[in-house]
């Protein structure tokens, strides 16, 4: 890995005062122990076909989509008074591929749990992923509040000022693509021309859909997991109690979500929960930005049939 690790272009960010340095590996951008993490788990993952695999790019509803999964998932062992969401972190419930590996396959083992959750681009998803025909779920959301919410998190995470850390400089890298597993509309398109030949393996979800219409979203999950809710179950109101349950407002206010840190990989819980809000982008953006990504957007996903661009 050492050997392998010297090979790979390097990039050290400009606006993160030299505390980021992402590698590009398989042509797209992170950083050193996710090279690792990553190439372990291709190397050695061997996918179940009922696994499903929670699939995104970071920033664009990660967090929110495990929670609903999660909780749809176990509803029948756990309720929203037992959930281990209410005294544990999501992504210590559904780990990433690439940093709780072990986990995973000890899950895989004992719980039976078939959730696997990964920021992996869809070319470098583990060949056994592919070839067992599960099912995979793609979140994604407006790119420029991607741009804003990656920015908070890195800075957060590094423990940077917005003073020492200008918005226009981290905003220009990721219009070059340079940014946690980037570039994003390359990972995008990646799932979505996948989910066009696999519509019944690829379910596409939107963030801003998500926040407008929960209840109607998490009973489309529920379907296409295998976990249907039934006819007692929505009368009772159950759908209701999980997105309530997995709600930005009430995640965020957990104890455990406001203190601790994540076990694998060390990053608090809190950096997980920032605004969660559509928009956030134009406290941010000057309409040179916008026309900038707009452009760019334009260009990279003119005749594919997906729409990025998003002005709430």
């Amino acid at each position: 890995m050492e050997e392998m690790l010297k090979t790979l272009p390097q990039h050290t960010c400009s606006w993160s005062k030299g505390k980021i340095t992402f590698y590009k590996y398989q042509n797209y951008w992170t950083s050193q122990q996710l090279v690792v993490g990553g190439h372990l788990a291709q190397q050695s993952f061997k996918a179940y076909p009922t696994d499903i695999f929670l699939c995104s790019s970071p920033k664009t509803g990660t967090t929110w989509l495990k929670s609903l999964a999660f909780a749809i998932v176990t509803r029948q062992k756990f309720d929203d008074s037992t959930t281990p969401l209410l005294n544990k972190n999501v992504h210590e419930c559904v780990p990433f591929l690439e940093r709780g590996l072990e986990i995973i396959e000890e899950n895989h083992k004992n719980s039976g749990l078939p959730l696997v959750a990964t920021h992996f681009p869809y070319p470098s998803l583990p060949e056994s992923v592919i070839a067992s025909n599960c099912k995979i779920v793609y979140v994604y959301r407006n790119i420029k509040d991607v741009i804003v919410s990656h920015y908070h998190f890195r800075t957060k995470a590094m423990n940077i000022t917005s003073e020492d850390a200008p918005f226009e400089e981290a905003f220009e890298e990721f219009c070059q693509g340079i940014s946690g597993y980037g570039p994003y509309w390359d990972h995008i398109l990646g799932y979505w021309k996948a989910s066009l030949k696999r519509p019944d393996r690829i379910l596409f979800l939107k963030y801003e859909d998500l926040k407008k219409d929960p209840t109607s979203n998490a009973k489309k999950l529920a379907e296409f997991m295998g976990y249907p809710f039934s006819t007692e179950e929505e009368k009772a109101g159950v759908i209701e109690k999980i997105t309530s349950l997995c709600s930005f407002e009430n995640m965020s206010n957990l104890e455990v979500n406001k203190t601790g840190s994540i076990r694998v990989g060390g990053l608090e819980n809190k950096l997980y929960f920032r605004k969660a809000e559509d928009g956030d982008w134009k406290n941010y953006f000057t309409n040179e930005m916008k026309e900038k990504i707009d452009k760019l957007i334009d260009e990279k996903l003119n005749g594919t049939g997906l729409i990025l661009k998003h002005n709430c």
